[in-house]
């Protein structure tokens, strides 16, 4: 096979390379303009967008309220395919530029919380929920959470951008990283043939962490990939993907900071309960 590329002495940036999402990609880090973030009424501040790592903290937040938790919060939208994760505000609250971050204000000095996975220990450890305190039940769940923290780039930033967002198609890497998900899909599916969910009998945080990847990748709710990857052969993530998704907490948080989709999945900014009611009411019965 003939070899087209052949690395250069010292790699340069091309912005005009990358295909879709180039003109956000950049060597560097901090601030690229002046923006405060907007504050809203509650003491948790959500600034995200509703891709699966946007949608593990809306679902946890809205479970926790389903829990009775006192958990009201508003979520604003940061749209990623625009730079709004450059500006000052969001800089100040995540180096790293990357959604999704909280800001828990009910402290006298305001906690800021970046990574998913950090967010959802945060706030199961606040609440004292889904994340058991102590023992091998606390290992299990957090086993699954790092496991997907370590997994998900490949499906990601590997098999989703190669198969779906590459300006070429190239045949070499779309193998590569589809071998790996079905890798991955076969873990969980084996571990989901023992347990009603992923660290065990409970729901806990690494479901919600875990669902908005594999869960929507199943269900053909991400990258369309469903019979490119046979995903109907992983009968045991079938059968909790769609468990899941028929928790109301999944079906509403999943909505939340999100502008594509149906009318009734797209709700930019979210500040009461009824801001969601309102859209879901226009699914289809």
């Amino acid at each position: 096979m003939e070899n087209l590329y052949t690395p250069p002495e010292i790699w340069t940036h091309d912005a005009q390379s990358g295909g879709k999402w180039a003109s956000i990609n950049r060597p560097v880090s901090g601030a690229t303009h002046e923006k405060a973030l907007p504050v809203g009424q509650h003491a948790l501040q959500l600034y995200s967008m509703g891709t699966p790592n946007g949608q593990k903290i809306t679902i946890m937040l809205e479970e926790l309220l389903a829990l009775g938790k006192d958990a009201e919060y508003d979520a604003h939208m940061i749209k990623i395919g625009e730079g709004d994760q450059f500006s000052s505000g969001f800089v100040n609250v995540n180096p790293n530029s990357k959604i999704p971050a909280l800001v828990d204000r009910s402290n006298d000095d305001a906690d800021a919380i970046f990574e998913s996975a950090s967010i959802l220990v945060y706030l199961a450890e606040k609440f004292s929920v889904l994340l058991p305190e102590k023992g091998v039940k606390r290992t299990q769940v957090l086993n699954w959470l790092f496991w997907l923290h370590g997994s998900a780039p490949f499906l990601g930033g590997g098999f989703g951008h190669f198969y779906a967002y590459a300006p070429q198609k190239f045949e070499y890497a779309i193998n590569r990283f589809a071998m790996e998900t079905k890798r991955q899909l076969d873990v969980l599916d084996k571990q989901l043939a023992k347990n009603e969910f992923i660290a065990g009998d409970e729901l806990s945080i690494a479901d919600i962490a875990i669902w908005p990847w594999y869960g929507n990748l199943v269900l053909g709710k991400l990258y369309d990939a469903k019979a490119f990857l046979q995903v109907e052969s992983y009968s045991h993530i079938q059968r909790w993907a769609k468990a899941m998704l028929a928790r109301p907490s999944v079906q509403r948080g999943r909505i939340i900071n999100r502008d594509w989709g149906d009318e009734w999945e797209q709700l930019e900014s979210r500040h009461s309960a009824k801001d969601i009611d309102k859209v879901l009411a226009l699914k289809p019965a």
